[in-house]
């Protein structure tokens, strides 16, 4: 289809709410949330640490593998609507997109990304497509799951749900150069310009706070985030 990645909805180059790059479906159904626990010891970016009960909550966790990583997959037939999480993409080789039909075309992209760590994505009931490319396997989140929610996060996670992941709070990133560092507050998964809340690209210090009323927290390219109040 003549695109295979960087064209990333909603990330990398796009100053202050105009991060991205293609139109999507603008939906604003809140997009849906956290699995099980994924706020970590040291980051939020690791699971958490071991525990007498992991051998159950793994084998659990086992079971909500949806699909793979790789593959185009019907919506309703293949894979259900609903908010799905990939985690530990470590290359920045995974890529995904929502599509509206099979044409390929550009015309059909509904919203897309390249990840590095964990991504959410709602595939929607209205979506014909879902396309993903050298992603760990998609896991089906539990919205209703709690977690741990941890004080710090890996500046190059990914995708964290608030409340759940992370705490809310203000959070100090620092040492960022040349403006790599992305920060996202979303209100869904969706991946549209209606889901952003606040975006930036920093240079030098970031300091953002986090709404206890926000869904999502997305980083890319930064130093690690400690929060600070």
């Amino acid at each position: 289809m003549g695109m295979k990645g960087k064209i990333a909805l909603g990330a990398v180059v796009g100053i202050v709410v105009i991060g991205a790059v293609s139109a999507n479906s603008g939906d604003d159904s809140d997009g849906g949330s956290e699995s099980s626990g994924k706020g970590s010891s040291s980051s939020a970016q690791a699971k958490p640490g071991g525990g007498e009960e992991k051998d159950s909550a793994e084998a659990a966790e086992e079971k909500k593998v949806a699909f793979e990583g790789d593959g185009q997959f019907q919506v309703g037939s293949d894979v259900k609507p609903g908010t799905y999480r990939t985690s530990g993409n470590d290359d920045g080789m995974c890529y995904w997109e929502r599509a509206k039909d099979a044409s390929g075309e550009m015309d059909s992209l509904l919203a897309n990304d390249n990840v590095t760590g964990t991504s959410y994505v709602t595939i929607k009931a209205g979506d014909k497509i879902f396309k993903s490319s050298d992603c760990n396997d998609w896991e089906a989140v539990d919205t209703k799951a709690k977690g741990s929610p941890a004080s710090k996060m890996a500046g190059d996670g990914g995708m964290f749900r608030v409340g759940a992941d992370i705490a809310p709070g203000t959070y100090k990133s620092t040492g960022n150069e040349d403006d790599m560092c992305y920060w996202e507050r979303a209100k869904d998964a969706e991946h549209g310009l209606d889901s952003i809340i606040a975006n930036d690209n920093v240079s030098g210090s970031a300091v953002v706070t986090i709404s206890a009323k926000d869904t999502y927290f997305k980083t890319s390219g930064c130093t690690d985030w400690k929060k600070t109040g």
